[in-house]
């Protein structure tokens, strides 16, 4: 049988705008029909829950929320409460969410869109490095391998706008060393902004390799003009870096009282004793009000940072191979592993070299982080496909038939993959647990009208990972408001503030097969 040949694609393909929106489309709407068919997302990692108060937050108007009276029974792990309330994470995620949020009610939207921005920005990055018609297929391998499954597509975890933000970065780095315009030059500031504001450390070490390459051909004789450089590269990009760098100062006036201290940094000092490099020494334990966050803080995490020490034992050796080990699954698997192999003879393209040398850099770094999770590595996720899709020519053009049965093999059986995960395991986890029972309550207690307050009463088996106290942005407003149970003066005066309300008790893991709630009167002394 007579494979299709890609020539095929290239009538499509060669009107950029035309190609970059399909597949950013595609993406939107792919993303959104696996959850249509298999259900919106509920949140479950405390990550997520943090970035949903963001969009709440920003989806009111504001950059933050004051405090709460009874702030002691709403703490809760990645949740700053002092000196305002707040997710402690860069706004990035927060704000795509709180877009779908104020345009639909849904702050999933806001996941579509981003997943959607994502695999549009991946695709308008390739029309700098491949020709047209590979440049629509790297868009389209990036809709099936990370725009419809997987956690980035169908939870509120994030990833995609970090990935927005690198292949803008590398997008406009190869147009603007082609024909320097201002509006690259912006373009290339406006994804070292997402990046500052989505994934900072490791943006700035993707980007690093961006900034001396601009620089360095900026200064040689192959660089334009010192005027021509001035006016289309440095003002516009640093126009926009400073508006961006006036907005982070803003955001950390507002929310830490400190125009130079980022929430993240608060939280930390605040609440952590294991720190986020792995050549620093742990912190010491602050005093936590709830045996939770201990078990959480001082328990679980810590347990990371110790298993790695010594650097360069077998402990750091075992973790970190299985890190990178579900990066590769990730971003490549087995089947976008094959064109890698076609790296000997894609490597005298200087451009394959500055991707690997970059994708080099952020390894090197994450090495040093004590965590090391899928979406840490989105800046490069462009870069990524770019060697995807040079190996796929490469195979093409050296390999004959033989190469163009490998093209559609890689292409198709990334399809067949996101068709297969649809179906099963959309976000990349389990489907049902504990965070499905939490919306469950909070819809049986909206249904039946009126004002909530539960009390969150944890037993003995409960797990630091199934954590049910988070909260709305302004509190008090609330339907469902969730607080922890203390002791019995502090619960008392809990009950005295939302006395207007109907107040439950919930009691997690002390013995029920599932949580229950109860009128609290009732429930209290059991």
């Amino acid at each position: 049988m007579k494979l299709p040949s890609l020539s095929g694609l290239a009538a499509f393909a060669d009107r950029q705008g035309r190609a970059v929106t399909f597949v950013g489309l595609l993406a939107f709407a792919g993303s959104a029909t696996v959850a249509g068919l298999t259900g919106i997302p509920e949140p479950r990692t405390h990550d997520e829950f943090s970035y949903l108060l963001a969009a709440d937050t920003f989806a009111h108007g504001r950059l933050t929320n004051p405090t709460h009276p009874l702030w002691v029974h709403f703490e809760s792990i990645h949740i700053l409460q002092q000196p305002t309330y707040a997710s402690k994470f860069p706004p990035a995620q927060g704000m795509i969410l709180a877009l779908g949020q104020r345009l639909t009610g849904r702050p999933i939207v806001g996941v579509w869109l981003s997943v959607g921005l994502m695999c549009a920005a991946i695709c308008w990055m390739l029309y700098a490095w491949v020709p047209p018609r590979w440049a629509f297929v790297g868009g389209l391998l990036a809709v099936a391998q990370l725009g419809i499954v997987d956690y980035w597509a169908q939870s509120y975890w994030g990833g995609a706008m970090a990935a927005t933000g690198g292949a803008l970065v590398f997008g406009a780095l190869r147009r603007i060393l082609s024909a320097p315009r201002a509006s690259h030059a912006i373009v290339m500031g406006l994804g070292v902004a997402i990046l500052a504001n989505s994934r900072p450390y490791e943006g700035l070490i993707a980007s690093l390799p961006a900034g001396i390459t601009l620089l360095t051909w900026m200064l040689t004789r192959h660089g334009p003009r010192g005027s021509v450089s001035l006016k289309r590269i440095v003002l516009p990009l640093c126009a926009v870096l400073a508006l961006a760098a006036a907005g982070m100062v803003w955001l950390n006036l507002r929310v830490t009282g400190n125009p130079l201290r980022l929430p993240y940094q608060v939280h930390e000092a605040t609440y952590r004793v294991e720190p986020v490099f792995l050549w620093k020494s742990p912190r010491p334990e602050p005093t936590y009000r709830h045996k939770e966050l201990h078990d959480f803080y001082a328990g679980f995490e810590i347990a990371m940072y110790r298993n790695q020490h010594p650097i360069g034992r077998y402990g750091y050796r075992a973790i970190k191979t299985d890190q990178f080990y579900q990066l590769w699954r990730f971003f490549l698997g087995p089947w976008l592993t094959i064109p890698l192999v076609m790296l000997p003879w894609t490597w005298r393209d200087p451009w394959v070299r500055f991707a690997l040398l970059t994708i080099g850099c952020l390894a090197v770094g994450l090495l040093g982080e004590t965590w090391v999770l899928k979406h840490y590595a989105a800046p490069i996720t462009g870069l990524i496909f770019a060697l995807a899709v040079q190996g796929l020519q490469a195979w093409k053009a050296r390999a004959g038939p033989a190469g163009r049965f490998v093209v559609w093999m890689v292409v198709l059986a990334s399809v067949t993959r996101a068709i297969v995960l649809a179906g099963s395991d959309p976000a990349g986890g389990p489907r049902s647990g504990w965070h499905l029972q939490r919306a469950a309550i909070v819809r049986q207690l909206q249904a039946d009208g009126g004002r909530h307050l539960v009390l969150v009463r944890y037993g003995s088996r409960h797990s630091v990972q199934q954590e049910w106290v988070y909260n709305d942005a302004d509190i008090d407003t609330a339907t469902v408001v969730w607080a922890r149970a203390m002791d019995p003066e502090s619960d008392r005066q809990c009950v005295e503030y939302f006395r207007d309300r109907t107040i439950w008790l919930l009691d997690v893991d002390s013995g029920e097969s599932a949580p229950v709630v109860a009128p609290y009167a009732a429930a209290r002394d059991r």
